[in-house]
């Protein structure tokens, strides 16, 4: 990485010491503890961040809590503009930004540019649908007891948001979380992944150039288990967004009470292959669903169900569109798959194609792994007795499950304890239409692989895949509550007798 100007944060103590950002000042950890920042791809140290202590973060949410009527007061149109501001500044310094993201989560770099891309717009676009979050007039003259009243039903900031965001795609979903948050008129404490912090502490400068008032935005750095508690069981926390592991979200929920929640969970997502369907297309989109950034995105690919009568030949072009997907250099721009994000991530993929060998399936492609690299691999014949049928591998592994019917590929689906997405693909438009209606996901994709990109659609998760829904226009209404007015007001003469 090289150093920035007007986005790069101010060092403490040695080169790359990037302090936390609270109350609009930049500030070391109480005790001055610090974090490494690791290259995922060789392991080099690319950053330290403050490790927080408890005091802290009790700091910044007491920040955000005395910023709350200041942020709300300013005129929804310079928080637009505020908006647009910061989107100008990270995209005067959008080569830098790329090299952030690549150094610290071990990202392609053409995947990395990807990301940033869809930060910058989703800046733009939550700026433009701001601008339709309207309230509503309410008649009352239609009932008996409201006939000489009326209500304006609006919507107002929830207070502080609490936004605490995974490692995967470090820039774009805080950003994600922070722009609907401001525009919206509540005031932020973003909690990076431990392994990701840096894209965020970016960002926050980007929003202190743009003129972002001192409490608005706060970044706390450090590790979840001793600083995540802090931030969910505070009373002066009023919304909580989540995205990261099920098991943490449940964690969250337990310790949050009566705060409003959005949480994007864990993901299985299953690709429905059926047998009339295009299988060219079946395999590049599969394939592509499951090996993006190494397969370590909630929306991924996970599991393939594919009818028997055609397998074989869906299997073949499955290896040829896996085989286009080559390890390397995260900073060439023909790497296709690059490393995991620890050692442990690494192991615990291993864990499992090596169970579902173990049980009888058969090793395709791939299957190994070079240092945090894991190759691209191909698991034929997986059956529901095998761990990787049902966990979640976060790893660029794609398990192929043979199936008799549609009916059986819906059992097995539906199976899961997790419902974020999923994929049908066929060429009946019926089927396609009657398979989705039948799946327990928050979202079901037709002859693609899900993806939930800038958030033009909304998503979301069902069972342990989480709470709340997110996207451009929904992640404005998480963010806001209702709040209705009513007016009593004397009656108005008439001319005539009724």
């Amino acid at each position: 990485m090289e150093h920035m100007t007007k986005l790069e944060p101010p060092t403490l103590g040695g080169a790359r010491r990037y302090p936390a950002f609270i109350n609009g000042k930049w500030v070391p950890s109480s005790d001055n503890k610090w974090i490494d920042v690791t290259n995922p791809a060789d392991g080099s140290v690319v950053g330290h961040v403050p490790a927080l202590a408890r005091k802290d973060v009790e700091a910044a949410i007491d920040a955000a809590h005395a910023a709350r009527r200041k942020i709300r007061d300013v005129p929804a149109i310079a928080r637009i503009e505020l908006l647009e501001r910061a989107a100008h500044l990270l995209e005067a310094d959008r080569s830098l930004l790329v090299d952030v993201v690549v150094a610290e989560s071990g990202k392609p770099v053409a995947v990395a540019k990807g990301e940033v891309k869809s930060t910058l717009e989703r800046l733009r676009l939550t700026a433009q649908e701001a601008r339709s979050m309207h309230g509503e007039y309410i008649p009352g003259d239609w009932v008996e007891d409201t006939k000489n009243k009326m209500a304006v039903v609006r919507r107002v900031p929830r207070g502080v948001v609490a936004a605490i965001t995974p490692f995967n795609y470090p820039l774009f979903i805080a950003a994600a979380k922070v722009a609907p948050a401001l525009v919206a008129g509540n005031t932020v404490v973003v909690k990076p992944s431990t392994e990701t912090p840096l894209s965020m502490l970016f960002f926050a400068k980007a929003m202190e150039e743009a003129g972002l008032p001192a409490g608005a935005l706060n970044i706390v750095t450090g590790r979840g288990r001793e600083i995540g508690d802090v931030l969910a069981e505070s009373p002066r926390i009023d919304m909580i967004s989540f995205t990261g592991s099920t098991a943490v979200g449940e964690r969250i929920a337990s310790k949050a009470g009566m705060k409003h929640l959005a949480l994007e969970l864990g993901g299985k997502g299953a690709a429905l292959v059926l047998e009339d369907a295009n299988l060219d297309l079946a395999a590049k989109e599969i394939a592509r669903g499951g090996l993006r950034f190494q397969g370590q995105r909630c929306d991924a690919v996970s599991r393939v169900l594919v009818h028997e009568k055609v397998a074989d030949a869906f299997v073949a072009r499955l290896l040829a569109e896996v085989a286009k997907y080559p390890m390397g250099d995260t900073r060439d721009e023909k790497t296709a798959i690059g490393p995991l994000i620890t050692p442990k991530a690494v192991a615990y993929a291993q864990e499992l194609v090596l169970d579902a060998r173990s049980k009888g399936a058969k090793v395709l492609a791939g299957g190994g792994f070079v240092g945090q690299y894991h190759e691209p691999t191909v698991l034929d014949r997986v059956t529901p007795d095998m761990r990787i049928a049902w966990e979640e591998q976060f790893a660029p592994i794609l398990p192929v499950i043979r199936v008799h019917s549609v009916e059986e590929m819906l059992d097995l689906a539906n199976r899961s304890e997790y419902g974020l997405d999923s994929s049908v693909f066929t060429n009946d438009v019926n089927k396609a239409w009657g398979v989705a209606k039948r799946l327990e996901d928050g979202a079901v994709t037709i002859n693609g692989y899900p993806a939930h990109g800038v958030g033009h659609f909304p998503f979301g998760g069902n069972k342990k895949s989480g709470m709340g829904r997110e996207g451009i226009g929904a992640s404005i209404e998480e963010m806001t509550r209702v709040q209705t007015i009513v007016l009593n007001m004397p009656p108005a003469e008439t001319p005539f007798d009724w």
